[in-house]
């Protein structure tokens, strides 16, 4: 059996929580809900009971010992502390519409902050053998579920677990100072080694912390793929349902027209063999090449009913180009053409017809090389593009397009080549806009001309809210 790589290892964890566009609004809209609703209250609640703890009891008032001197330290730290969160809040609360960006850092280092002052408390109640060893385990479950991305939320845990740790061998060496000095004034210890007082529960308790942790990740790894999943079936029901409907309407617009344009058609033939008048045989004349033109746009209509028949598929973006580009540009042909090619790293899956994908690209390739007439550089390059979709440009050296022409060149059976059909950028347009994406244009006489695609790899998430 082969075993993965080390790089495909990292794109599978890259692929469990990877949001970008609206994905990553959405995922940060919740984690601020979580953070308002649930999560600053639990913690401005906390920082009541640690105030009352630290200043009613008054820790500060006589620092005799290692341990008291390390209190009165603490205290300052949880002044700046619940100064740090504090500000957090009221920003939060204040600001309507943070940006995922400030909401995924605030909630990491709010996080670190949190790890931080609960292992500062951990040395104030006994270490290693602390009871708030189990409030470590709520603050991976919380990092768990507000720090979706991967790298920040297991970082998080594990530094926490590292903050255990150490507060756990500050306490022992706090210990062993106050032993030390005990033994100075003649006070005998208890006969308890200070290893069996404070090192018991180590192994143990490190060993949960870390076992937390990969099962938090797990499950929510789990949780993100089900729910991606879920997602990816509403929106092929969607994609599908479009072509349907496209294609039903297509039909239907075909077939009516159809028969009445064969009637006036045939009325119109009978009409001008009748009629002697010239000016009249030649306004009849312009009738029949218009009915015949308006059947031709019909027959198209009736080619694009085949969408309802075809099957939304998973697709590539980067297999699907490079298909292209080796259909028009076979190596045994040895065209004198330099292609280049720069596609983004997890770019999303789009949800089309094959046939219709690989056609968009095959014409605008073919266009291309015909237009540079076997010679010259074509770049083609992938990239994440807003809103969750993926934009692709295809450039040439060729000659260029006016840019007073930019309009024609989309019609059907508009063409500048003697032999074309004038249906190549028209099926591009079409079968890019069937599924709500966009074409664009820019090119100038003399510099090539560059089209740019974008095609939404989600709707769902454009249509909600």
């Amino acid at each position: 059996m082969n075993l993965p790589s080390l790089a495909q290892f990292k794109a599978l964890l890259a692929g469990f929580f990877a949001f970008s566009g609206r994905d990553r609004e959405v995922e940060a809209g919740r984690v601020l809900r979580a953070e308002r609703d649930v999560i600053l209250p639990v913690r401005g609640a906390a920082l009541l009971a640690l105030t009352y703890f630290f200043f009613a009891a008054r820790w500060f008032d006589v620092a005799s010992t290692p341990r008291e001197e390390a209190v009165v330290r603490i205290i300052g730290m949880f002044v700046a502390y619940a100064l740090i969160q504090i500000t957090y809040a009221v920003v939060l609360f204040r600001w309507t519409r943070p940006s995922p960006r400030f909401v995924e850092g605030g909630v990491f280092v709010t996080g670190l902050l949190d790890g931080l002052m609960l292992a500062a408390l951990t040395i104030t109640t006994g270490g290693f053998g602390s009871i708030l060893f189990w409030l470590f385990l709520v603050l991976i479950v919380h990092h768990t579920v507000c720090i979706p991305a991967a790298a920040p939320q297991i970082g998080v845990n594990l530094l926490c677990t590292l903050f255990y740790l150490m507060a756990g061998l500050l306490d022992l060496s706090l210990f062993q100072l106050e032993a030390a000095k005990m033994a100075e004034q003649g006070i005998l210890l208890p006969e308890t080694s200070t290893s069996e007082i404070s090192t018991d529960p180590l192994v143990l308790r490190i060993a949960v912390l870390l076992l937390t942790t990969a099962c938090c990740f797990g499950v929510q790894a789990l949780v993100v793929r089900q729910r991606k999943i879920q997602e990816e079936a509403q929106e092929f029901a969607v994609r599908q349902e479009q072509l349907s409907t496209a294609g039903r309407i297509s039909a239907e617009i075909a077939h009516r027209l159809k028969n009445p344009l064969s009637i006036i058609t045939n009325a119109a033939f009978v009409l001008q063999r009748q009629m002697k008048d010239a000016p009249a045989q030649a306004q009849l004349s312009i009738i029949r090449e218009e009915v015949e033109r308006s059947d031709q746009i019909l027959t198209e209509l009736m080619g694009y009913a085949r969408l309802s028949e075809g099957r939304v598929e998973r697709l590539s973006v980067a297999e699907e180009l490079d298909s292209a580009i080796e259909q028009v540009f076979p190596p045994a042909a040895k065209f004198d053409v330099e292609v280049r090619r720069s596609y983004a790293p997890d770019l999303p899956s789009l949800l089309m017809q094959r046939g219709q994908f690989s056609e968009i690209f095959v014409n605008l390739l073919q266009n291309a090389r015909e237009a540079m007439h076997g010679k010259g550089l074509v770049e083609v390059v992938a990239q994440h593009g807003p809103g969750h979709s993926v934009v692709v440009t295809v450039t040439d050296t060729g000659p260029g397009i006016s840019p007073e022409k930019f309009h024609q060149v989309f019609e059907s059976y508009y063409t500048t080549k003697e032999k074309g059909s004038g249906l190549g950028l028209a099926i591009v347009k079409h079968n890019t806009e069937i599924y709500g994406g966009t074409v664009q244009l820019d090119s100038d006489l003399g510099r090539g001309a560059c089209f740019t695609l974008q095609f939404p790899a989600r709707t769902l998430l454009s249509t909600a809210q």
